[in-house]
């Protein structure tokens, strides 16, 4: 009767953690604009594929010690008293990354509170005795009451996206040598001048410092999107004008931007193929043809070197009198991919 007793003492105990868990509020993320009329105004290897030829089987190991609750921030797991040899834990599904890690499946996961905790606890042990570094675990959006889980075991968030959250353990009793999260945003302009040496420039929807100012088109590149392609798309979607790529003529770093990541914008100069404007008023007050000098005669342009620096290389682009990057496209050795390479070729024979 006592063991009986037990049972329906850590059953009962089991159920109550998982809806704890359940409860728990889930953030939701806000969108900060501040940071885009910076780069509006001109102001390693993938270790984490889904798939390995070298995956990690589910297997079972013995799983020992006495019976406690782990509390943290009001979230409660239960280990049950696994005194027993017999007793085994199944280890989560993972297979190996390229620097001595292990990637744990997500779509595997245990959906039990404890289950995954017991999981987990196994698992890192069965890794630390086979010598491993950096652990990789995916946690997708219908799975989050997992996460605190994870972290009272000892992982760190690493980084999110709209479906799911990233987060990592580091084994050894040394500094992490895991790779940070993303730390940049990239961003795109587009010069394009016609026959007429007027460029093309658009006033945007924002209250910020650009607010009725005459720019560039510029935007952000989507993700597997290359910069070039980038450009073109961005033109094209805040005014309808057709272009293709001439060549790359600058970029500017910044630092401390959106989210305190650092922020990149690539200037590219590109050739219209139409003429017609159609803009995107969700986002764009005004396009036009501008003269050139009408563009840089702006206050703004005058008071900010940076930018007319942009548009004067841009210039001397036009008039041959400055050679960009064009874009050139080989495969490397390391990914067997190809790739675009951005570099000056003016001395080409």
């Amino acid at each position: 009767m006592v063991m009986m007793a037990a049972v329906v003492d850590a059953c009962q105990w089991s159920g109550f953690c998982i809806q704890r868990l359940k409860e728990q509020p889930r953030s939701s993320g806000a969108k900060d604009c501040s940071f885009k009329c910076l780069s509006k105004g001109f102001l390693q290897k993938s270790i984490l594929s889904t798939t390995s030829s070298t995956q990690l089987k589910s297997s079972t190991v013995p799983l020992h010690g006495g019976s406690y609750v782990h509390k943290k921030k009001g979230i409660h797991v239960l280990s049950p008293n696994i005194s027993s040899p017999s007793m085994r834990v199944e280890l989560l599904d993972a297979w190996d990354d390229d620097y001595d890690g292990v990637i744990i499946n997500p779509e595997s996961l245990p959906l039990s509170a404890n289950a995954f905790a017991l999981a987990l606890r196994a698992s890192l042990s069965n890794w630390k005795l086979k010598g491993k570094k950096g652990v990789w675990l995916k946690i997708l959006l219908d799975q989050a009451d997992l996460v605190p889980i994870a972290i009272q075991e000892g992982f760190y968030y690493h980084h999110a996206e709209s479906g799911y959250v990233m987060l990592t353990y580091w084994i050894p009793n040394e500094p992490s040598m895991l790779p940070a999260s993303p730390s940049h945003q990239i961003g795109v302009g587009g010069f394009v001048l016609n026959n007429k040496r007027e460029v093309l420039v658009v006033k945007e929807k924002c209250p910020c410092s650009c607010s009725g100012l005459w720019k560039l088109p510029t935007g952000y590149i989507n993700k597997s999107e290359d910069v070039f392609t980038g450009a073109i798309r961005e033109v094209k979607e805040e005014t309808g004008v057709d272009t293709i790529f001439l060549e790359l003529v600058a970029f500017r770093h910044a630092h401390l931007v959106a989210f305190e990541n650092s922020d990149l914008l690539f200037v590219c100069m590109l050739k219209p193929l139409s003429f017609e404007i159609t803009i995107d008023e969700k986002e764009i007050q005004a396009a036009k043809w501008m003269p050139i000098d009408e563009l840089i005669g702006q206050p703004f342009y005058q008071e900010d070197h940076m930018s007319k620096k942009v548009i004067d290389i841009c210039m001397s682009a036009y008039e041959d009198r400055y050679s960009g990057f064009i874009a050139n496209q080989l495969t490397s050795k390391i990914d067997g991919k190809l790739s675009y390479l951005y570099y000056n070729d003016s001395n080409k024979n």
